[in-house]
């Protein structure tokens, strides 16, 4: 066995935080009434965590590169035959995490456009038509049952490759560390200083989008000139 750094501390902190941010929307989501601007929070949240994510599967350290873990049918057929050897996620485990970050997406922005019809509306429902801001929070609340589906798939693989194929999933990303049966795989190797501040930029960018930040502020009321 050999042991390797397999997950970089940002990759770590993304999916540590967004379980935080996703059980906070949850949670305030239920509670309702002077909560939603919480729920409206943790939403943003997301926003700047898949906006990390997304980019830093393009410039962070090896394991955590989308083209290392994005493969074809092909690989995926391999996996299935018990062929296929590699380090990070398997290739049936990608499936979970695309799924899981475009589901968490369309909740995240769906959200940004929606309202409760009785006082709260998302940051960005000024850019659309009543109408289309129904449809959206429609869709809104029907996507957090498929999100509750596919996040219960996945805590139930992490279980299943824990307890029955013996490869616990969770302890390296905790530590970040992970014995593997490769000699010849290597530590995680890019995602500097640089990449994190690029990363970190565009999260930030996105957040003051997602908050209305482009929206433009509301013509002042009309003023009383008392005649």
């Amino acid at each position: 066995m050999n042991t390797i750094r397999l997950w970089d501390l940002p990759t770590r902190l993304f999916h540590w935080l967004l379980v935080l941010a996703a059980v906070g929307a949850v949670v305030t989501i239920k509670l309702g009434n002077s909560w939603m601007a919480w729920h409206e929070r943790f939403g943003l949240a997301v926003i700047a965590l898949l906006s990390f994510r997304l980019v830093w599967g393009l410039v962070g350290s090896t394991y955590a590169r989308f083209s290392q873990f994005v493969r074809g049918p092909g690989a995926i057929a391999s996996y299935l035959r018990g062929q296929w050897q590699g380090v990070g996620h398997n290739p049936l485990g990608a499936l979970s995490v695309l799924a899981l970050l475009a589901l968490f997406g369309f909740q995240a922005v769906t959200g940004l456009f929606a309202n409760d019809e009785i006082a709260f509306n998302g940051p960005l429902y000024p850019v659309v038509s009543s109408d289309w801001s129904n449809t959206l929070s429609s869709w809104h609340r029907l996507a957090e049952w498929a999100l509750y589906g596919v996040v219960a798939l996945h805590v139930l693989a992490v279980v299943f490759y824990t307890r029955v194929r013996k490869d616990n999933l969770l302890k390296p990303m905790i530590t970040g560390r992970k014995a593997v049966p490769l000699p010849d795989a290597h530590d995680a190797r890019g995602g500097g200083f640089v990449a994190f501040v690029v990363a970190v930029a565009v999260a930030v960018a996105a957040v003051w989008v997602a908050s209305g930040g482009m929206v433009p502020p509301p013509p002042p009321p009309p003023q009383d000139l008392g005649w």
